[in-house]
């Protein structure tokens, strides 16, 4: 029966580990960037994002496998991004813009990256976007290995029944 659990096991460490290397590479930068002081740190902070969702082809599609909602729409939170990565970096061009200015750009990118909740702030992130865009194969791995499980523990258990 441990047999049984091992893909179910590997599905879930795997979605574990892709959340953390999720966090570790781009969300933890887009806090940063948030949370920046200066046009420059923000900038630097949203190009680490930028590049981890770039290279790991994360720039549109839905999170969502079964139904698509708006909260799950990555081409919508990518260019929403990159627009405000546009934007700072218009800033920065500017010689002449003021303190305020910056300050107002600053409080916008806050504003764009983040999410007021009840239980404090929280980065606006697509939910399951840590597997994307391979989240119909997982979803597909995590039924196969659930229902493996759970059917072959059941056909064991009934053997072991019917033995008493």
């Amino acid at each position: 029966m441990i047999i049984l659990l091992i893909p179910l096991l590997a599905w879930g460490t795997g979605r574990i580990y892709k959340s953390i290397i999720f966090d570790i590479e781009c969300e933890g930068y887009l806090e940063r960037a948030a949370n920046a002081n200066t046009v420059e740190y923000a900038i630097d902070n949203l190009q680490v994002a930028l590049d981890y969702l770039d290279v790991n082809n994360i720039k549109d599609g839905y999170t969502s496998v079964f139904w698509r909602t708006p909260d799950e729409d990555v081409g919508y939170w990518y260019n929403n991004l990159l627009e405000a990565y546009k934007e700072l970096w218009e800033i920065k061009a500017n010689e002449k813009a003021t303190a305020l200015e910056k300050s107002n750009i600053l409080m916008k990118l806050r504003e764009t990256l983040i999410n007021n909740t009840k239980e404090g702030d929280k980065i606006i992130i697509p939910q399951g976007i840590s597997i994307h865009p391979l989240n119909k194969i997982w979803t597909l791995l995590g039924i196969v290995s659930f229902l493996s499980f759970s059917l072959g523990s059941g056909l064991i258990m009934g053997r072991h029944l019917n033995e008493i």
